[in-house]
């Protein structure tokens, strides 16, 4: 009896902190979600395709500002990478569209300001450019016509990674002389962003709580102290190595992805990890055990190797690149206060901003359901798509 209620009592405590820090971003991710898919609704994948040809400088820019303007869930990333390459974009384009698509999004960098404050946020918004760049610079080095080639037949064969659909559902509205607000404003505006928001929930709505649920388990039932030894946080030289090189490694087996890893690195910052070590933890999400094996169906075991070594070195390196600089510029946060905290509601701008953000939510998930795609868009989500479903969601915006 009393060993049932000890394990009562450790699962409640988990729940409660899970649920303090859901309650802490919730609205932070409905505006994070609305402003992503405003922005999908005006930008076409079609024309994606089109501008990235080559690895040039713009090239990757114009890449990375794709990827930024794009859904924030790594499974769908990966997938519309794959599709971007097999249909003429260039591999290191591709790629730097889907390291900016899970590092450079708005909801991410909102919810990094609530959890983690804002010196995190402006850290993963200069280290994410500079994985870019650093991943760019591996790849001219080592990265040989004969590997893209492999990796380009293998691509070809379709075999099915995860969010296949949403990768490939093209919802934008077309110009057509219009303003951007006014085609924001237009109804086939407001359904594309009602689509694209109900969408990217479903997406990674799995990660974003399963990432809630093991950071209030691992704040309730692992003991600071451990993860003081484990990053070494009382060796100060040490620690800051040694944090971007862990951080990646604890990503790899956490099995989060997407946003649901910044609970985690809320976690992981207060245990003692350095602040180089949050970044490289974060940026990682892209190498996670389910996304490796993605990689391996997509592009082949060589390119997939290929793939994990390069990408775990950008992220090493652009967050200690970002420690160093930060730190000798005085930007680094050094009090150990991110908000893990258990479940405590009380009539503060939190809750205003819960109920005013949940109303919004239910305007977009009314609209998506009485004039967007329903429940038989969320049922294709996993299942490839021709081309000639790429438009069906925007037919009934009236």
């Amino acid at each position: 009896m009393l060993v049932a209620v000890a394990v009562g009592h450790q699962l409640w405590r988990a729940f409660s902190f899970a649920f303090g820090m859901t309650w802490e971003v919730l609205w932070a991710l409905i505006l994070g979600f609305t402003l992503s898919g405003a922005i999908q609704a005006l930008v076409s994948k079609r024309e994606m395709r089109r501008l990235m040809p080559d690895d040039s400088p713009k090239t990757l820019v114009v890449a990375s500002a794709l990827g930024a303007a794009s859904s924030s869930c790594s499974y769908a990333s990966v997938a519309l990478a794959r599709s971007l390459f097999v249909k003429g974009a260039d591999f290191t384009a591709a790629m730097a569209f889907e390291f900016a698509s899970t590092n450079l999004v708005t909801e991410l960098g909102i919810i990094m300001w609530l959890l983690l404050g804002w010196q995190f946020v402006l850290g993963e918004f200069v280290g994410g450019p500079l994985m870019i760049v650093f991943l760019a610079l591996l790849f001219r080095l080592f990265l040989k016509r004969e590997l893209v080639e492999e990796a380009r037949k293998e691509a070809e064969k379709g075999r099915l990674g995860s969010m296949e659909g949403h990768a490939e559902m093209d919802m934008a509205v077309q110009a057509e002389g219009r303003s951007i607000w006014q085609r924001l404003r237009s109804p086939a505006g407001f359904t594309a962003t009602a689509n694209y928001f109900v969408m990217d929930w479903a997406a990674v709505a799995r990660d974003i709580f399963g990432g809630l649920l093991i950071a209030g388990a691992l704040a309730a039932w692992v003991p600071n102290s451990f993860w003081q030894r484990l990053f070494f946080e009382h060796h100060h030289t040490l620690a800051k190595f040694w944090g971007p090189l862990i951080g990646p490694l604890v990503a790899i087996i956490s099995f989060v992805c997407s946003i649901g890893n910044v609970p985690l690195a809320a976690v992981l910052w207060n245990g003692g990890i350095s602040f180089g070590g949050v970044l490289a933890f974060i940026f990682a999400d892209l190498i996670i055990l389910p996304i490796l094996d993605i990689y391996r169906k997509y592009y082949g075991w060589k390119m997939a190797g290929f793939l994990l070594a390069t990408f775990y070195t950008t992220m090493v390196a652009a967050g200690l690149v970002v420690e160093l600089l930060f730190e000798e510029l005085g930007l680094q946060r050094t009090a150990r206060d991110a908000k893990v905290e258990m479940a405590s509601i009380s009539w503060n701008y939190t809750t205003f901003l819960n109920i005013a953000f949940l109303l919004l939510a239910a305007a977009l998930v009314w609209r998506y359901f009485r004039r967007g795609g329903g429940w038989a868009m969320l049922r294709m989500m996993n299942k490839p798509m021709g081309e000639g479903h790429h438009a069906h969601a925007g037919a009934h915006a009236h």
